[in-house]
């Protein structure tokens, strides 16, 4: 008797996470997202706390944005007054439930000619207070061009390293909050003198940015 009471309350378990799956894959599908207010991020400021925006902005040729299917992104270039430098990216997705999502830099980058080495995990600190969050960070080299890129996925309110957990998230949020929107955010800084001065400015600029970024990519 206690074999099948315990059979009994297993499958009782697992038709009710069946259920509420499938409750929560209706609401993934049909529901309305809620619309939120954010600036276009041509509108992105040129100037960030001791960095200026070097040259025009950049674009992706009509096959790399049709890849990345972003609803609206920003590549620019800044240069702080001691001759650093950090290239800046950001992709925005307004909604992720129609299939386009941001890509992560460990697909896109090695079918470019990149190899990615000494993968870690750092610490931003935002300057204005807002919760210290975690970026990749990766050692990416093509040919005798080598560069530190650090990378992580924002969105209402989140700044995550995991692509599997901003995944996760998106769902949660678009159940809770009925928002799915978010973006993956990049920098890269290029490895002349050392790779510890190339982090200290790729960290040095993320904190800067943070800040920034939540008129463009809404909490």
């Amino acid at each position: 008797m206690g074999y099948s009471l315990n059979n009994s309350w297993r499958f009782g378990l697992l038709l009710a996470v069946i259920l509420l799956g499938g409750i929560g894959v209706n609401a993934w599908e049909y529901g309305d997202e809620a619309k939120v207010q954010r600036s276009e991020l041509k509108n992105f400021p040129k100037n960030v706390a001791s960095w200026e925006q070097i040259g025009a902005d950049e674009r992706f040729d009509a096959a790399t944005e049709g890849v990345l299917r972003a609803d609206d992104y920003l590549l620019r270039n800044y240069r702080m007054g001691d001759g650093k430098v950090a290239s800046f990216y950001v992709g925005y997705y307004a909604t992720q439930r129609n299939g386009a999502t941001y890509h992560s830099p460990l697909n896109c980058l090695p079918g470019n000619g990149w190899s990615m080495s000494e993968p870690a995990l750092m610490l931003i600190k935002p300057v204005d207070g807002r919760p210290a969050f975690e970026a990749n960070r990766y050692l990416i080299q093509s040919g005798r061009d080598k560069q530190l890129m650090i990378y992580w996925y924002q969105g209402r309110g989140r700044a995550v390293a995991s692509e599997y957990w901003g995944k996760i998230y998106t769902v949660v949020d678009s159940l809770r909050r009925r928002r799915s929107d978010g973006s993956m955010v990049r920098i890269t800084v290029p490895v002349a003198d050392s790779e510890s001065a190339a982090i200290e400015t790729a960290g040095r600029f993320a904190a800067d940015v943070s800040t920034v970024l939540p008129a463009y990519v809404p909490d």
